[in-house]
C-alpha cells in the first residue's frame, strides 16, 4: 500500500508541475466517448504513456489522454479512455487514476460508460442516467489495508451516485429536449459478453443496463468522498430471446453517435451545479 500511495504522489506531483490548471472535477469518458467534451480549453494534454506509473489503456475506442482545461466555466480533468478488470489489470490499477485525481482535489466524478440495454424499454442510443449498481466483477479496489487518509475502511454505498446530482442531470436533460432513461447498471468483468441465460438472470435482479466499466472507479471515488454522477448510453440491446451479437466497432459507433448530446448535457451539469 506505501508503495501505491508513493506512486499515485509522484504522478499528482508530476501533473501539478506540468499544469498550472488543479482541476474541480473529473470527466471519466467511456468507450467511444473520447469526444464527448472535444470542446474543452485545453491547458495541458498528457499521454498516459508519459505519466509516470499510469496504467495504460489497451482497448479500441479509448485514446488514452489525460487532458485539464475549462469547461462549463470550470476546471475539469477529463480521462480519454479508462482502464478495465478484462485488460488483466488489478482493481488498484483500474483505480489508480482515480487516486491522483484525489491527491489533486478533484471533489466530483462524471463517469461515462457504454452499455447493453437489458430494459427493454429502451432504445439503442438512449442516455440512461445510473441510478445505482450491482457489483458481479468478484473484485473491488478497496482490499486489503485501508491507507485512513484517502478513506473509510468500510464507505457506504446507499448513494453511490448523488441524488442532487442525478435530479440536476434529468432536469437539464428535459431542457435540452433530452428523455433520459434512469436505471441500475450491473458490472461484470468481462470481456466475453453474455449469454440469453445471463441477460435473463441480470433482468431478473434488477438490472436496466450492463457493462464491463464503472464500478471500481465508482467504488474508490465514493471512498474517496467524491460525488459521482453516472451516465450510460445504451450501444445496444440485450433481449434474451432475440439475441444479437454485438461487435466493438458496433458499440463505438453507437456511442459516438451520441456522444454530441451527451457533451452538452455534461457541459449543462458543470456549468450549473453549486456543488462541484
Amino acid at each position: 500500500m506505501e508503495q501505491n500511495i508513493a506512486k499515485v504522489r509522484k504522478t499528482a506531483d508530476h501533473i501539478r508541475r506540468n499544469c498550472k490548471e488543479r482541476p474541480e472535477i473529473l470527466i471519466l469518458a467511456g468507450t467511444g466517448l473520447g469526444d464527448c467534451v472535444k470542446s474543452v480549453m485545453d491547458s495541458g494534454v498528457f499521454e498516459y504513456n508519459r505519466l509516470p506509473h499510469f496504467p495504460l489503456s489497451t482497448v479500441e475506442g479509448h485514446s488514452g489522454q489525460l487532458v485539464l482545461g475549462r469547461f462549463g466555466g470550470k476546471c475539469v480533468a477529463v480521462m480519454r479512455g479508462r482502464l478495465h478488470l478484462y485488460e488483466g489489470y488489478s482493481p488498484h490499477e483500474v483505480t489508480f487514476p482515480i487516486r491522483v485525481m484525489q491527491e489533486l482535489g478533484v471533489r466530483t466524478m462524471i463517469v461515462t460508460n457504454a452499455s447493453g440495454g437489458l430494459n427493454l424499454t429502451f432504445a439503442r442510443g438512449d442516455i440512461m442516467v445510473i441510478d445505482d449498481h450491482i457489483n458481479l466483477t468478484g473484485d473491488n479496489p478497496l482490499i486489503g489495508p485501508n491507507h485512513d487518509a484517502w478513506g473509510l475502511r468500510f464507505p457506504g454505498m446507499v448513494a453511490a451516485y448523488d441524488p442532487s446530482l442525478r435530479s440536476l442531470a434529468k432536469r437539464l436533460g428535459a431542457d435540452l429536449g433530452m428523455f433520459l432513461r434512469e436505471g441500475v447498471y450491473a458490472g461484470l468483468k468481462g470481456p466475453s459478453l453474455e449469454t440469453p441465460a445471463e441477460m435473463r438472470f441480470l433482468r431478473i435482479i434488477g438490472a436496466d443496463a450492463v457493462g464491463f466499466s464503472t464500478i471500481q472507479e465508482v467504488i474508490a471515488a465514493r471512498h474517496a468522498g467524491m460525488r459521482v454522477l453516472g451516465l450510460s448510453v445504451v450501444t445496444n440491446l440485450c433481449d434474451p430471446d432475440n439475441p444479437e451479437n454485438a461487435t466493438v466497432e458496433d458499440v463505438i459507433a453507437a456511442a459516438q453517435q451520441a456522444s454530441g448530446r451527451l457533451e452538452m448535457l455534461i457541459e449543462k451539469v458543470v456549468a450549473h451545479d453549486n456543488g462541484i
